[in-house]
């Protein structure tokens, strides 16, 4: 689903640690905003596997603590992406979805150190 896959992997590796996890953490954001609209049934999927690699080429840069919590959120992209044929006109199943995504987002987030001041600005 994503082109160039490796043109994206190349310029996000290039950015620090704790922008890659922003990136993640926005992309999280993305899912919440988008999955409003079925419309938007494909963009929410491109999400969810932009975010799988986001994590795939990061994951093992991360502090210790961080890897099996960014491991769970792989699994559960994996799950959501796997299911989102049939989930995303129900309402009930993309609230669910949009609540988990917005914690992930602000967990990701809190984990990049951007908003604590803790992270370098590269």
């Amino acid at each position: 689903m994503l082109n160039n896959l490796n043109e994206i992997r190349e310029r996000y590796l290039q950015d620090s640690l704790p922008k890659r996890l922003g990136a993640l953490a926005a992309d999280l954001a993305r899912v919440v905003s988008f999955a409003k609209n079925p419309n938007n049934k494909d963009a929410v999927e491109t999400l969810f596997e932009e975010s799988r690699w986001f994590i795939e080429w990061t994951a093992l840069d991360t502090q210790p603590e961080h890897i099996e919590a960014l491991i769970q959120l792989q699994l559960t992209l994996a799950i959501w992406h796997l299911k989102w044929d049939s989930s995303y006109t129900d309402l009930e199943k993309v609230t669910k979805i949009r609540e988990q995504a917005s914690l992930w987002s602000d967990r990701v987030l809190a984990m990049s150190g951007i908003m604590d001041g803790r992270s370098n600005k590269n």
